[in-house]
């Protein structure tokens, strides 16, 4: 009888090792109930090479960005007003005025910026560090606090700073004035909250002006890889892995993301950021000038071939433009060699030279070019 229980249990242990080898092969070979278990015989195409060499690509630019896109996290207390009930006379008369309750709450608030320095100096915008009270700054799974330096409303820009030993890798800028429609567009950043969202567009249109009243008219990239909120202040990334914008804004009707969204131009942003380091604030150019429309009839009225140029409707008295020599009806047609096409062009190269430079302007008077130089001050 108890040979018998050994033999058994030992044909149930070997039994059991059988199934366990089978089960162990199977899985090693890759073995599946379902799908083709040989490669895609799209996998060594030539089509499928060229893909690759863009995925590949891809994946470098953000291994390469990973820590240099930094998220951003704020805090602000905001004063609440007391209760209506409290301020209701009936309430008053039957249970006497109370002692007002100051009411706080606070408020908090997502973001994306990337590195511009070794020691810490943080690129944003402006609107997602505006009137708050705490800064955090995430990078690389670690926290800092920051501090704004300074901070622009009209670029929609800011300077923070981390006060840290550590040492920080900074972003390539690229030059935005070589960016084209169907470039690609890479977007990086922390939308809703998910930490270094990668995400793939193209150029849609450059240069497009007054699509808020914040920036006035300078100029923006407008791209379709998706921006959200979050995305604001994050890098626009070129596929040679340089920042060529930072992601601002989105149009959209519902609040989400329909492919339209718009980057400020790193060209512009140098400048101001730079300012923003040495003054905390904006020294912008300023020529003392008043421009109007430029029409086709006024435009062959004073001889121009084209409608191009700024036309000048007025000259602030002892300014710059008027100390030059310039006059009310001059036509500006270029200004340090850059041609002006029309009045933004004028108040971009305007707003962007340093206070103190000497610029020299051609204006058409009276069917002739006339030669000044201009020495630009600070805007009152």
């Amino acid at each position: 009888m108890i040979k018998k229980i050994n033999f058994n249990f030992s044909f149930f242990v070997f039994f059991i090792l059988c199934i366990f080898i089978y089960n162990f092969s199977c899985y090693n070979n890759n073995s599946s109930l379902f799908g083709e278990l040989n490669d895609s015989p799209l996998k060594k195409s030539s089509n499928s090479s060229k893909a690759w060499d863009v995925q590949n690509a891809f994946r470098e630019i953000y291994n390469f960005y990973k820590d240099m896109v930094v998220s951003i996290s704020t805090e602000q207390t905001v004063k609440l007003p007391s209760h209506p009930f409290f301020n209701d006379p009936f309430f008053g008369e039957f249970f006497g005025k109370p002692r007002s309750r100051s009411r706080v709450q606070k408020r908090t608030g997502l973001g994306t910026g990337f590195v511009l320095s070794e020691d810490g100096y943080i690129c944003t915008n402006h609107h997602v560090v505006s009137g708050v009270d705490k800064i955090t700054v995430k990078i690389s799974g670690k926290t800092y606090k920051a501090i704004r330096v300074g901070s622009d409303e009209r670029t929609d820009l800011a300077l923070l700073k981390i006060n840290s030993k550590d040492k920080f890798k900074p972003a390539y800028l690229g030059d935005s004035d070589k960016v084209m429609v169907g470039d690609w567009a890479i977007a990086i950043g922390n939308p809703f909250g998910f930490d270094k969202t990668f995400t793939v567009g193209v150029v849609s249109a450059t240069g497009r002006r007054d699509v808020d009243f914040i920036g006035g008219s300078q100029s923006l990239i407008q791209t379709d890889a998706s921006i959200n909120p979050g995305n604001s202040g994050g890098p626009l990334i070129n596929i040679d892995g340089e920042v060529v914008g930072i992601n601002r804004m989105i149009y959209s009707r519902s609040g989400g993301n329909i492919g339209i969204g718009f980057a400020i131009p790193i060209n512009t942003a140098k400048s101001v950021l730079d300012q923003l380091k040495k003054y905390k604030k904006i020294k912008r150019g300023y020529i003392g000038v008043q421009i109007v429309q430029l029409t086709d009839d006024f435009a062959k009225e004073l001889g121009l071939k084209e409608r191009k140029g700024a036309l000048l409707g007025g000259i602030i008295d002892n300014g710059p433009a008027d100390k030059a020599g310039l006059k009310v009806g001059d036509v500006i047609v270029k200004v340090g060699g850059k041609e002006i096409k029309g009045f933004n062009d004028l108040i971009d190269i305007v707003s962007k030279s340093s206070i103190g430079k000497t610029l020299k302007i051609v204006v058409w008077r009276k069917r002739k070019m006339k030669h000044f130089l201009l020495i630009v001050s600070e805007r009152p």
